[in-house]
């Protein structure tokens, strides 16, 4: 192999950071750097599989590892015989830690849409959540340095910008004035009047302020589809997790914008099994995705990690985790399933990726017939729903 491979395993966040290494890195040969997710142990496990899988693909590979793994669990991935070094999470955009030149090469993106990191790091404290040990304290771009990001990545051919961070609404609380979201997302907007696309990663729906609220609902260039860090639908468990909302704060917000904004498109993450869940807590989690209209669901079983408050609760058999786990996939399968048909016959703006489908406003994900460009956005009429894409 000449030029380095970046392995990215987990959220959008390391998404937007395996394209800086991937610009900054650009010179080196023979190198294999593994992004890595420690969210959940399942995520570990993957982290674990994904080194293996690339010293057997690259045996004489140099093979660094990055990422929440590489900072939360650093004794047990530094002890994995494949791994030649590691390189701390806060450091891994830094060119000193790299040992390569501070001026990266300008490089194509591997991707249409422009994935930018405007907040690292989180200030709060979930009882499963292990994160901020691997991201550490909330911190923020300024509003400069995300214009400069974005106008780069336009520069380059983007032609949608999605901002995304560990706690995205906190963006701002430690810059000069303390400005919110929607400030940061009105800038973007006034600057680039020739973006087409505007999207936000996962957000804290308790946290967002009324300018991005007004823009969510009304601006067109913002795109119809929020997706919720929602975790529970039951208010005990969300009281258990230390998350910062009930469940009627989620479903208030909600009606707020569908009243507005009829078409928007809503994802959220839920997690199966959280220690303490009983049937009828489990019940709660399988109406909210009904009563939401979650059509972009993430489902996570619960997976204990060391160290946290979640570990040493009373925990749900593994066995029932992973079949409420199952009812909560059936369960967003079939909202979703009547949410696609449900486009049937409409004509759909599509951003085009590279692998044959391409993405609608609303996150539906579209095939596409062959020799369309990449990057392109074109009108496609909707004939069918199959295998959770349209066509």
């Amino acid at each position: 192999m000449n030029a380095p491979q970046i392995i990215s395993l987990g959220c959008r966040m390391n998404i937007a950071e395996a394209e800086r290494m991937r610009a900054m890195l650009a010179g080196e040969e023979n190198l294999v750097v593994v992004n890595s997710c420690a969210v959940t142990g399942e995520a570990l496990r993957q982290t674990r599989q994904a080194i293996r899988r690339a010293r057997r693909d690259h045996p004489s590979a140099r093979l660094v590892v990055t990422g929440c793994a590489a900072e939360i669990d650093r004794a047990e991935i530094g002890a994995m015989v494949e791994v030649d070094g590691l390189v701390a999470n806060a450091a891994k955009l830094d060119p000193r830690a790299w040992n390569v030149p501070a001026e990266a090469p300008p490089l194509a993106p591997a991707r249409t849409r422009a994935f930018v990191a405007v907040q690292n790091g989180c200030d709060h404290a979930c009882t499963f959540c292990v994160i901020p040990q691997g991201r550490g304290t909330s911190r923020s771009l300024t509003v400069a340095a995300v214009l400069r990001e974005v106008e780069a990545h336009l520069a380059a051919g983007a032609s949608e910008v999605v901002l995304t961070g560990v706690d995205l609404t906190s963006w701002g609380h430690d810059l000069d004035g303390a400005p919110r979201l929607g400030t940061l997302v009105a800038a973007i907007l006034s600057a680039f009047p020739a973006l087409p696309r505007l999207r936000l990663s996962s957000v804290d729906g308790v946290e967002i302020d009324p300018a991005l609220f007004e823009l969510l609902a009304h601006e067109e260039r913002v795109m119809p589809h929020l997706h919720l860090s929602l975790q529970h639908g039951a208010d005990l468990i969300l009281k258990r997790m230390k998350r910062r909302h009930l469940r009627r704060d989620a479903v208030e917000l909600v009606g707020r914008l569908k009243a507005l904004r009829p078409g928007i498109a809503i994802g959220a993450d839920l997690i199966a099994g959280f220690p303490t869940e009983d049937a009828t807590h489990h019940g709660d989690n399988l109406s909210i995705i009904d009563e939401l209209g979650i059509v972009h669901a993430h489902i996570f079983p619960f997976s204990p990690r060391p160290g946290t408050p979640a570990a040493r609760m009373p925990q749900v058999a593994r066995e029932v985790v992973k079949a409420r786990a199952t009812e909560l996939r059936v369960r967003s399968a079939a909202v979703r399933t009547a949410w696609l048909q449900s486009l049937v016959g409409e004509s759909l703006p599509v951003l085009v990726e590279r692998d044959g489908t391409g993405y609608a406003p609303n996150y539906a994900r579209v095939a596409l017939p062959e020799g369309v460009s990449a990057g392109a956005i074109i009108d496609v009429t909707i004939r069918e729903a199959r295998e959770g894409l349209l066509a």
